[in-house]
């Protein structure tokens, strides 16, 4: 947010959304819609005057948005529970994407949040994507990760990175139809990114990559791969490098894992056997791959804060919901001063969650440095969001134990926080850093 900053937005571009069924679509209509969102740069962000503090203050809350993300998160929560709601224990069960929710996906306008409406984006802000992420988990974590990964990742690179030509070619394609694929992992690294095996040998004006990738989301239904190879191993990390290919170009899917949770994700070992790839497929330069890397999954650590942030919300609000209506000795289990006062402690560390998640996503907006705060918001949403669901199934009893109401998911969903996209040593590491250089 700029702060301080008071300017007005312009009107609201929106679009309907195509068919997700008949029945659905004349009974929602109206809420059914891509939410286009403009803002004054790719770093900034404007306030809508229609927000009442506006006119008192000039020092805004962290839980201070534009109209337009307000109507945004209002579209995403009724999609994620009229759509994505009544097919997340079956995907669950089947470790299964529907396309029909993918497709979704894509009609709301939700895999293009950031980018251009030149490309068919919607044109809008990080925090927009961070508001989307967090409406998603609410309903479903596996979901949310497939919409973080595709914006903040696969998007953001080629937004960031790209050429003209490469924006112009592949951006339109991962905003209205095509799932993008973050290929860095591999077996022998993972905490350890840079020391990757794969390798790229220059061929005239081709490259031909050899190696594996491991523990890739989104790949096993994905289109676009954004791959890191190292076309230079003497030059260590220096000379990786990103590339773009398409799943057609030869990309083997080797095994798809099977999770305790976000089941319905796919996590796939994908193999490059003479992955042969055009020279205009290198994106921001060769040797450039690393810092890529680097600070592309700063922004990526929010995302996953905002899915944990969810998550820990959608469990906290089933369960409590149980407690008010479930009777024992006369009462509402949840009036007993024992649950009580747990409820009031998660709540506490939810909200803690949330402004640290959004502090990191403005501090991103407005162009300030937030490595840190990402670091912390990514790491202690992921303990929140453990914590919460574990103590929501202990609040519903015997029935949170059971996979009826949903809600052991979500905690078997939170394990993956404390381990992807950096765990949380990895991010109590960098913090520290910070702490070592601003005291020594």
């Amino acid at each position: 947010m700029l702060r301080g900053s008071v300017r007005s937005v312009s009107p609201l571009k929106i679009r309907p959304l195509a068919s997700l069924g008949a029945r659905y679509a004349s009974e929602t209509q109206t809420t059914r819609i891509g939410v286009r969102l403009p803002i004054n740069s790719r770093n900034s962000r404007a306030f809508s005057v229609s927000a009442p503090s506006m006119e008192s203050s000039t020092l805004n809350s962290l839980d201070t948005f534009t109209e337009e993300e307000e109507m945004l998160r209002e579209s995403v929560r009724r999609f994620s529970t009229d759509v994505v709601g009544p097919k997340v224990r079956e995907m669950d069960e089947k470790e299964r994407m529907d396309p029909d929710i993918i497709k979704g996906l894509f009609e709301q306008g939700l895999m293009g949040i950031e980018t251009s409406t030149e490309h068919g984006g919607a044109e809008s802000s990080f925090t927009a994507a961070i508001i989307a992420i967090e409406e998603l988990a609410k309903v479903d974590p596996a979901v949310s990760v497939m919409c973080d990964v595709h914006n903040t990742l696969v998007n953001t690179i080629l937004r960031k990175y790209g050429t003209k030509e490469q924006q112009d070619k592949w951006l339109p394609q991962l905003s209205e139809s095509k799932l993008g694929s973050f290929c860095l992992s591999e077996p022998a690294s993972g905490s350890d990114a840079f020391s990757l095996q794969t390798r790229a040998v220059k061929d005239s004006n081709h490259w031909i990559i050899n190696g594996s990738k491991m523990w890739i989301t989104n790949s096993y239904e994905a289109e676009i791969f954004l791959i890191f190879a190292n076309i230079n191993p003497s030059k260590g990390y220096k000379g990786i490098t990103c590339f773009i290919a398409t799943k057609d170009m030869g990309i083997q899917i080797a095994k798809k894992e099977e999770k305790l949770g976000i089941r319905a994700s796919s996590t796939c070992t994908l193999n490059f056997d003479d992955l042969r790839i055009p020279d205009e497929n290198i994106i921001g330069g060769e040797g450039k791959g690393y810092k890529i890397a680097i600070e592309i999954l700063n922004e990526g650590r929010i995302g996953i804060a905002a899915q944990m942030l969810g998550l820990a919300q959608g469990a906290f609000d089933k369960a409590v919901s149980y407690t008010y209506t479930r009777q024992q000795f006369g009462q509402p289990v949840g009036t007993f001063q024992g649950m009580a006062f747990q409820i009031a402690q998660a709540a506490v560390e939810i909200e803690s969650a949330r402004l640290l998640t959004y502090n990191a996503a403005r501090r991103k907006e407005e162009g300030k440095s937030f490595t840190k705060e990402a670091a912390m918001a990514k790491y202690w949403a992921s303990v929140i969001a453990q914590r919460v669901s574990g103590q929501a199934i202990e609040w519903a009893g015997g029935v949170g134990f059971t996979r009826e109401t949903g809600i052991e998911k979500y905690w078997r969903d939170s394990k993956i926080g404390a381990i992807y996209e950096g765990t949380s040593n990895i991010q109590l590491q960098t913090i520290a850093k910070f702490i070592q250089k601003e005291y020594s």
